[in-house]
């Protein structure tokens, strides 16, 4: 597939076009250090068969978008000032909306990427014809990890560095992730460690800072820093989907309940055994949902 750019500002933002010309425009939106490659090309190609035309894309400071020079901050709590905001990555999927000619698109979000597509429908909403926010949640507060689940993760990790020290291949990465992963992960759809590999190895060939790198920790000051937006989320008139695992830890169901109770006429599904990640069995019936907003948007325009 052709990695395109767009230009937001000073910055280039790589993407990728997949599906047939004439489907129904939709951005999908990534979360917190991950790569446009994050959602898996078979979930874009469920997408692409109930009629849309996709678009991913790197967000700044990760993969084959510009990475900054900001000030890295060495913990969560850092006092570091963010070197910018969500608003200004929300901005960075309005310049690819404009590179590809699209006026508005149906918008899908995951994890901070969720955050991004709900910023969009309140700082951008001409650019948004559906929302659909997955396991998200409207503000850094709501539904955050607890201090257990972090606790569980750091000492996870060191037995791991300890034992095999840091992942630097695929293979290595793909057991560390499933490792991670009896934590964060989905206890009713376990997860492959071959779908990880074959990400993994496209991913670290394009950007090998991965997702404990600079940008990463960048981005994740910006979403420290971000505003509650419920307040905003009630002017949302588009149609709008919210998708949750109830065995997220990592953004617990809470963040998904908020953004559906703040969004007028939300539809909120709960998936059960579902964790932080898009568990490939799922992948039919989220893109069944995405499909179902997205005709709510075109019967509104029609009426």
């Amino acid at each position: 597939m052709t990695v395109r750019t767009a230009r937001s500002g000073e910055i280039d933002i790589a993407y990728e076009v997949l599906g047939p010309d004439d489907g129904e425009p939709l951005l999908l939106v990534m979360g917190l250090g991950a790569q446009m490659v994050g959602w898996p090309d078979g979930f874009c190609a469920e997408l692409t068969a109930r009629g849309f035309r996709v678009v991913r894309f790197d967000n700044r400071d990760v993969g084959l978008s510009t990475h900054l020079d900001g000030p890295v901050p060495r913990r969560a709590w850092s006092r570091v000032p963010a070197a910018y905001t969500l608003s200004d990555m929300a901005g960075d999927a309005v310049a690819v909306l404009d590179a590809v000619g699209w006026p508005a698109a149906h918008v899908v979000g995951a994890s901070l990427g969720g955050m991004i597509a709900q910023l969009l429908a309140v700082e951008h909403p001409d650019r948004v014809l559906s929302l659909t926010s997955i396991m998200s949640t409207p503000a850094p507060r709501i539904g955050r990890m607890r201090a257990r689940t972090t606790l569980a993760l750091v000492r996870k990790a060191r037995a791991l560095a300890k034992e095999h020290g840091r992942p630097t291949t695929p293979e290595a990465m793909a057991d560390f992730l499933l490792a991670m992963q009896e934590v964060t992960g989905s206890p009713g759809h376990p997860a492959s460690r071959e779908d990880h590999l074959e990400m993994l190895r496209v991913a670290m060939a394009r950007d090998a800072s991965g997702l404990t790198g600079p940008g990463a920790k960048r981005q994740q000051a910006a979403e420290r820093i971000a505003r509650d937006l419920r307040p905003e989320l009630a002017a949302v008139r588009v149609p709008t989907l919210v998708v949750h695992g109830d065995s997220d830890v990592v953004i617990r169901p809470e963040g998904g309940e908020a953004t559906a109770a703040a969004v007028p006429g939300a539809r909120l599904v709960v998936h059960p055994g579902m964790g932080h990640e898009l568990p490939r069995a799922l992948w039919p019936v989220i893109a069944d949902d995405v499909r179902a907003t997205a005709d709510l948007a075109r019967s509104a325009e029609i009426t």
